[in-house]
């Protein structure tokens, strides 16, 4: 009935796994769950080797770093049942009802998506700029993504069936951090599979901190401006039609100029405990414009 699809990197998915396995045997469906290590640290391989107790888990750890898209299509290419549910490895099941929710959407919408939440507070420092991103533009409900599903979409906790994955697969063009699920949500849309989402989040808890969250931020950008160059992306996404509009108005210009002049304030605040995400917005539009 249901494949769980979990790809691993640099994160403990004991506890996780543990989690819905409990759910599914008390649900009496059949299931299985695949674990697939990316190439992660030593000291968590060690640590996720204890899923070899879960008789319905299969975990793998590959060879070689395949990255965010490849090792998503190898585990569609492995799952056994025609719905996968995908999931983030920093992820944490909150709802005792998660896999019951999702199975009693089975078969009536090609892809679902679940949401995600958050803890009341960022569990340290430096992580604040990145808790506070997800509270303030990551958690929405069910209805408020529904009025924009493509754009609203994320890989962190959906489901699709094999159909639908095999139609649009993954992007394997997009090399390290960011918007493969844009990608894959834009190809989605193109061929006329709808998206439906639901209040099912799950708690995303693994928090980077706001050095190493800035730099994926500007790996995932320059993926972004890939997305654009192949000509898939237009006005509706939030950071491109700012760009544009700075554009049209012939503001770009002076944007990017205070940008320059202010960009080590900038970064300075977002390290600090009071992050304006302001300034977060603006090298976004930033970083957009030295890869366009």
């Amino acid at each position: 009935m249901l494949s769980i699809a979990i790809p691993v990197y640099n994160f403990e998915v004991v506890d996780l796994c543990s989690s819905l396995d409990r759910q599914a045997r008390q649900l009496g469906i059949d299931f299985e769950i695949l674990c697939y290590d990316d190439l992660s640290q030593p000291e968590f391989r060690n640590i996720n080797r204890r899923l070899d107790q879960i008789e319905s888990l299969d975990y793998k750890e590959l060879k070689e770093n395949l990255g965010r898209s490849k090792i998503r299509n190898l585990l569609a290419k492995d799952a056994k049942y025609d719905q996968i549910l995908f999931m983030d490895c920093d992820s944490e099941v909150e709802s005792e009802d998660y896999l019951s929710t999702y199975i009693n959407l089975l078969d009536k919408e090609k892809v679902i998506y679940g949401g995600r939440s958050y803890k009341p507070e960022a569990d340290q420092v430096s992580h604040i700029l990145r808790w506070k991103y997800g509270v303030m533009r990551e958690v929405r409900s069910a209805e408020e993504r529904s009025k924009n599903p493509y754009r609203s979409f994320m890989t962190n906790n959906f489901i699709v069936d094999k159909e639908s994955l095999a139609e649009c697969p993954f992007n394997e063009d997009l090399d390290g951090y960011g918007h493969e699920d844009t990608l894959f949500a834009l190809d989605l849309k193109q061929s006329g599979i709808r998206i439906r989402h639901v209040d099912n989040a799950l708690c995303h808890i693994g928090l980077e901190d706001a050095e190493e969250y800035l730099r994926k931020t500007k790996q995932g950008v320059k993926n972004l401006s890939e997305i654009i160059k192949m000509g898939k992306l237009g006005a509706n996404n939030k950071l491109y039609g700012t760009y544009l509009k700075l554009k049209k108005y012939s503001l770009l210009g002076l944007c990017m100029a205070y940008i320059r002049r202010n960009e080590s304030k900038m970064i300075e605040n977002l390290k600090s405990p009071t992050p304006n995400l302001r300034n977060f917005d603006l090298l976004k539009i930033f970083y957009l414009s030295q890869y366009l």
